[in-house]
């Protein structure tokens, strides 16, 4: 069937898409902005290549719900939203480009707040505050002793990694079989933190000097296809690239008995969610896993302390531990359990949509 982008929006209860086209600069692009009721959607701004409007708008969708949840159930009192930039071939200017990009944001009157993801840097932010407030990720606000949250989006990983272990009757880390899936900003760190706890890692990445870097620094073993990383006999299954990796090909070929990683949208469907809890594979779901870079983000947002947003960053690990006793004592996946926690909440907020 044709897709129908409103129906899409309404099955994964959207409140608005909006639409950008700038000729000068070549911009084309979406806004998600999934649910205000908590505050205004904070969500980044992705800057990638897509094969068609269709999968760029699916992404920014999915991407806005997962940003919802993920601030309802981190305690924030932001919505969620996401944009989605159709990277084109070449870019005249840069500049230009992201500016224009910045006078529609501002058009929306803060009802969206757009930070630095896939694809996107520092400078983008800046050239966007040049035109309107609601940006997050410039360099003037990054004011924590890192400047870049994929540290600290891989230490709520690493907490969450410890406590989908610690439910399972383990103890530490220590001597532990790892598999991750990318190597980027945030799975590099996850890698270096695992390292350090006494895991042993076993590590893929299309990018073939990024393995070598983890291979080199942690001596980490590799392999050569996602496929293989998923028939590796480890202890925990950390997927760090792009979504989209469970379906129920790949989970037939999982050998690990925990999944948790950095990825968003990391189930290609939430039956695939099921599945996972059919076959006894514990899933830590991926909206309060990579909790930390929102937390992050967000705190420069609304002026936190540093201190503050790690120990918030560190809560991950008892987010997790309530889900996984709820799932246990219901019988329902970790997953559904996830998003009625953030669902509980936002229904017990009063509307305040800006």
């Amino acid at each position: 069937m044709p897709f129908d982008m409103l129906h899409f929006a309404e099955d994964m209860h959207c409140h608005e898409i909006h639409m950008v086209i700038d000729e000068p600069t070549g911009l084309e692009g979406v806004i998600a902005i999934h649910d205000t009721t908590l505050g205004p959607a904070l969500g980044g701004c992705r800057f990638i290549e897509y094969s068609s409007t269709e999968d760029a708008v699916k992404d920014a969708i999915r991407l806005a719900q997962g940003m919802t949840y993920k601030a309802s159930i981190a305690g924030l009192d932001l919505g969620g939203g996401k944009a989605v930039l159709l990277k084109p071939k070449k870019i005249i200017d840069r500049k230009a480009y992201f500016q224009a990009f910045g006078r529609f944001v501002h058009q929306l009157n803060g009802r969206y707040i757009t930070a630095e993801d896939s694809g996107t840097d520092t400078q983008d932010m800046d050239d966007i505050a040049s035109v309107t407030p609601y940006v997050c990720c410039t360099s003037v606000q990054k004011k924590f002793s890192v400047a870049d949250p994929s540290p600290l989006t891989a230490r709520g990983v690493k907490k969450g990694i410890e406590s989908t272990v610690r439910f399972k009757g383990g103890s530490s880390l220590v001597g532990l079989h790892i598999a991750i899936q990318g190597l980027g900003h945030v799975g590099y760190n996850l890698a270096s933190f695992l390292n350090a706890a006494g895991a042993r890692l076993t590590v893929f990445d299309v990018d073939t000097a990024r393995v070598k870097r983890c291979v080199d620094e942690f001596g980490a073993k590799s392999v050569t296809s996602l496929d293989a990383l998923l028939k590796t006999p480890a202890d925990v299954f950390a997927p760090c690239a792009l979504g989209g990796v469970f379906d129920e090909r790949t989970i037939d070929l999982l050998k690990a008995p925990i999944i948790a990683g950095a990825a968003n949208n990391q189930l290609v469907e939430p039956k695939h969610g099921d599945y996972l809890q059919q076959k006894g594979v514990l899933y830590a779901p991926d909206f309060v896993v990579n909790g930390g870079g929102l937390l992050y983000v967000a705190a420069q947002y609304t002026q936190s302390s540093e201190e503050e947003t790690i120990a918030r960053i560190d809560g991950i690990y008892n987010t997790l531990e309530e889900i996984f006793k709820r799932s246990k004592e219901s019988q329902i996946a970790t997953h559904s359990i996830a998003c009625l926690m953030a669902e509980e909440r936002i229904k017990k907020t009063p509307k305040n949509r800006p």
